[in-house]
């Protein structure tokens, strides 16, 4: 369905693009359950908490870069390029995280990116992988 509509082009989304959208909703939820409870101060003084936090958002990050743009254009309000860049930031300029950004993320961003999601993904059996 989509690779017609992306011949051409040099890059290729996810030939996986539910099993990411699942990625994301899997590591999404686990961010919000690890700081469920928490608030701002509660999370910066939990390294623990904050390190998991920050892998789960590497691998939502991951995903997002394996769908590329199958995501904007399936959930166009979302800020797939800030979420991709995320990672790089997580992976190589860690000691620039900034919590405040981090909570903003957890508190902003994430719950209305897993309602979208979540809502997408109802239409599909859980072991489909393709569109």
């Amino acid at each position: 369905m989509f690779e017609s509509r992306l011949k051409g082009t040099a890059k290729l989304p996810s030939k996986r693009p539910l099993t990411r959208l699942r990625d994301i909703v899997e590591n999404g939820t686990s961010v919000l359950d690890y700081t469920k409870d928490l608030d701002f101060e509660g999370y910066i003084s939990n390294r623990l908490v904050c390190d998991a936090t920050e892998r789960c958002l590497a691998r939502v990050s991951e995903a997002a870069v394996k769908l590329d743009t199958l995501a904007e254009e399936l959930f166009p309000n979302h800020d797939w390029l800030a979420m991709r860049h995320l990672g790089n930031v997580l992976r190589h300029d860690y000691s620039g995280v900034m919590d405040s950004v981090i909570w903003i993320i957890r508190n902003d961003r994430l719950p209305p990116l897993l309602a979208d999601l979540e809502t997408f993904l109802a239409q599909y059996p859980d072991d489909q992988e393709m569109l």
